[in-house]
């Protein structure tokens, strides 16, 4: 049986392999779910899924797997007394709903009343407060509102009934959906590295406990350095002109990089990196940075992103005089060799889709000048940069 939903979860995108199934079953045998499908897939999601990415992936395949699973209700009433089956599904319900069951004659009247219906009805109803349909305020149907009722079909509006499936709570968790903060988070999380350094503030329990007996019971507190993301990341933003379609999503990306990294530091640029950048577009003619002074101040493990669309003229690269901004005095092609050759861990990241990088001269100059790191920035381009860079 388990077989199919394994290869179920494939087809939907959800990377798993027999050993993750074969987990599951260890897991069944030790009897950590039985006799609910919640349970079951609660369980199942914890052994099968590795990357809370694929959450969504594996909620539309479970459902699509257990499309009938009312076929197996059957099965159930025929080996489990209908008392059992009522007391146990009124345990799961809170003191509010079981009193909006009761306000409804109790759940033996609930459902004889819901099969009378389901008898008496001959057609699709909607609104109204007696038959089964949508809309109204009958305790049968859908995507109208009763207090204590039966959700037949579709999707509930008011979440009162007391039951509800597929909600699908993790959608925006996909690597397929549009880019977001919540997204480029997750990615992100890839390139996390763990030390600890600093001052020793944080109680080392296990030392302590240790170095306590060792001390005939005498109390030694022993404190280690708080524990701490240790990369440390230099962005470098393109700003202005051809990037303004793009400022939502370098914002979602610049502050999922501040949530995520203790050291990070930022600097702007326009079209092509030159002699000099700057860290306020509002000054940056009066208090920009020179890259050479970058370049001796950051040691060379920073691991180091451009965010840029690399659409310009071919000259604003390998001109001298070529930026629009400046007067270079060596071209751009000259500092950005300076760089790559600096920092050893280095990516390109592309708003621009990459299935149009071709049409555009300078994207393809630019990526040969980071020597082919150029990513676009989307949850899968992202994800490569960041394997590139944690390696």
């Amino acid at each position: 049986m388990l077989v199919n939903f394994l290869y179920t979860l494939r087809r939907y995108g959800v990377p798993v392999s027999i050993k993750e199934l074969l987990v599951l079953l260890e897991a069944m045998d030790a009897n950590l779910a039985f006799g609910r499908v919640d349970d079951f897939y609660l369980l199942a999601r914890t052994c099968m899924v590795k990357d809370e990415q694929y959450y969504d992936r594996f909620d539309r395949a479970f459902a699509a797997y257990f499309k009938e699973v009312e076929k197996l209700e059957d099965i159930v009433d025929a080996l489990i007394p209908d008392d059992w089956v009522k007391a146990e599904f009124l345990k799961q319900l809170s003191d509010e709903e079981r009193a909006r069951v009761q306000s409804v004659g109790g759940l033996d009247e609930l459902i004889r009343r819901f099969k009378e219906r389901l008898e008496e009805q001959k057609e699709r109803h909607q609104g109204g407060s007696k038959w089964i349909g949508t809309g109204g305020t009958s305790p049968f149907g859908n995507s109208g509102y009763h207090p204590g009722g039966i959700r037949v079909g579709g999707e509930s509006r008011n979440r009162s009934a007391s039951k509800v499936w597929e909600r699908r709570e993790f959608r925006n968790l996909d690597d397929n959906v549009e880019i977001g903060t919540r997204n480029i988070k997750v990615a992100l999380r890839k390139l996390r590295a763990f030390a600890r350094t600093g001052a020793a503030t944080e109680l080392d329990l296990d030392d302590t406990i240790r170095s306590t007996a060792a001390n005939a019971g005498l109390l030694d507190i022993r404190t280690v350095p708080e524990r701490h993301n240790a990369v440390k990341v230099l962005l470098f933003f393109d700003v202005g002109g051809s990037m303004d379609p793009y400022v939502r999503v370098c914002e979602e990306l610049f502050s999922a990089c501040r949530s995520q990294f203790k050291h990070l530091e930022y600097f702007y640029f326009h079209n092509f990196v030159y002699e000099r950048v700057w860290r306020d577009n509002r000054r940056r003619y009066n208090e920009s940075t020179l890259l050479m002074d970058l370049l001796h101040r950051y040691p060379s493990d920073y691991k180091v992103i451009f965010i840029g669309d690399a659409s310009m003229g071919p000259y604003e690269i390998f001109s001298r005089f070529g930026s629009v901004e400046q007067m270079n005095e060596e071209p751009g092609s000259a500092w950005m060799q300076r760089i790559t050759e600096y920092f050893p861990k280095l990516v390109w990241l592309n708003p621009v889709p990459e299935s149009a990088w071709q049409y555009t001269q300078s994207i393809g100059l630019t990526r040969d000048l980071v020597q082919g790191r150029m990513y676009p920035l989307t949850l899968d381009g992202l994800s490569e940069a960041i394997r590139y860079l944690a390696k």
